[in-house]
């Protein structure tokens, strides 16, 4: 069977948004993925792992710490979710993502044993489209015999289909409000849920946040009796430019990330701490010329990312809720004091805080574009601008993503524009910039 055939059953599982369709709430159950994967060999247990939880920074702590045990010399798994393109992106090896190859053979070997556990009535129903990922990307750590595996926690943590593996570290990010209709109503919930990722006697890597979150973290962490580690000495002093310099493994470490962004130094310090455990508890070979350089080596498009085309400086990044959102708006003022005008082009999936995202960011701009996102989950185009009149904001709406980028770029000459609010939304718009898309992109 076909790649295009694999995306395309894997397209049909993705669900409407059942707090709005009317269908059932999808029960989750860890011993469910267990038994899938116990069918196809446990393949879960052929490398070890670090996994990573948090509502804001998995991803860029992820991808951070991979590319400093790459350069460490070590095969590296990363495992990340979702994706900006393509499905591919989530599942990689040593910086290089999964071929298409590969990954409709996966697919369909996982979809073959799947049956074959619900005919033999093990499984009530068939995996789900994250658990069909997760299932895979296993199979494909294991083929290719990874030293170890990074591995992003697709949502909450305590029932994610990756928490089926033994870390030997579990790092949590910064935590806030999102996913409340699965997580829970409050941040000492979804603290909770996110908390799951512990081990008993292992180690969790974690960064002072939200005093109900540190109560949270401190109190799960004691009942397992895992030690606590504390980021916070890979964190530089207040206003520290970039690069700039910290104290690992004996020696001092130039710190040169290209993710933007002031907060992503927690996300750096928070991978430079597993990076330290790693080689003085479990003996992995890394160096801080390995830190210094995967740092400064780390690929994670999409996060004030920024290009150049047609005359207009084009910055993307995913903020989708609204911790997310604050950080973009914490990135920007330098960027956008040197331009004008300055447009945003906008839009967020339903469960989103739209209201509260729009007072965040929109008053920064002279205009928003408002684009609709081609799935059913997406905002419609009537509340993203009843959103933008609340805040004062002038916004008009473009029918596509390729027609936002279009009237941007009439409109924002010499200018710049940020695209945020959706990570789909922001991987169509790369897309069509990196491919030239447009009138003059």
């Amino acid at each position: 069977m076909s790649y295009t055939a694999a995306i395309d059953q894997l397209n049909a599982m993705v669900p409407e948004l059942y707090a709005h369709s009317g269908q059932p709430r999808r029960k989750f159950a860890l011993e469910e993925v267990r038994i899938l994967l116990r069918a196809l060999g446990d393949p879960q247990l052929r490398f070890p792992s670090v996994l990573i939880a948090g509502t804001n920074g998995k991803g860029s702590t992820a991808s951070t710490l991979a590319s400093i045990l790459t350069a460490a010399g070590l095969r590296t798994a990363l495992y990340t979710s979702p994706h900006l393109e393509k499905p591919n992106e989530r599942i990689r090896v040593d910086h290089e993502e999964i071929a298409d190859g590969d990954f409709a053979r996966l697919y369909f070997r996982v979809q073959d044993v799947a049956q074959e556990v619900v005919l033999a009535g093990q499984l009530a129903q068939l995996p789900s489209y994250f658990e069909f990922l997760t299932a895979q990307a296993f199979l494909y750590f294991a083929e290719r015999k990874v030293d170890i595996a990074v591995l992003e926690v697709g949502m909450g943590g305590r029932l994610d289909a990756t928490n089926v593996v033994d870390p030997l570290i579990s790092i949590v990010t910064d935590i806030s409000l999102d996913h409340m209709e699965w997580l829970g109503p409050t941040i000492t919930a979804i603290a909770r849920e996110k908390a799951g990722i512990l081990r008993r006697g292992g180690t969790m890597i974690t960064l002072p946040q939200h005093p109900e979150v540190n109560q949270v973290l401190g109190e799960a962490a004691a009942e397992l009796g895992a030690r606590e580690m504390s980021a916070a000495p890979y964190i530089p002093a207040a206003g520290a430019g970039s690069p700039y310099s910290v104290e690992a493994l004996g020696a001092t470490i130039a710190v040169d990330s290209p993710l933007g962004g002031a907060h992503q130094q927690r996300n750096v310090a928070l991978a430079i701490a597993a990076a330290v455990e790693l080689a003085s508890v479990h003996n992995f070979p890394v160096t801080p010329a390995a830190i210094e350089g995967g740092i400064r080596n780390t690929r994670w498009p999409g996060r004030l990312e920024r290009m150049t085309r047609g005359g207009v400086d084009w910055i993307l990044d995913v903020a989708h809720n609204p911790a997310g959102a604050w950080a973009l708006r914490t990135g920007l003022p330098g960027i956008l004091e040197m331009h004008r005008p300055r447009t945003l082009i906008f839009s967020c999936l339903r469960d989103k805080p739209l209201a509260e995202m729009a007072q965040i960011l929109f008053p920064m701009f002279e205009q928003v574009i408002v684009a609709p996102i081609h799935m059913a989950r997406a905002a419609v185009l009537d509340d993203l601008l009843a959103a933008a009149k609340a805040t004062g904001t002038p916004a008009v709406a473009a029918q596509s993503i390729r027609e936002a980028l279009e009237m941007a770029q009439d409109r924002s000459a010499g200018g710049v524009v940020v695209v945020s609010g959706s990570v789909y939304m922001v991987g169509e718009a790369r897309a069509l910039l990196l491919a030239g898309g447009g009138k003059s992109l």
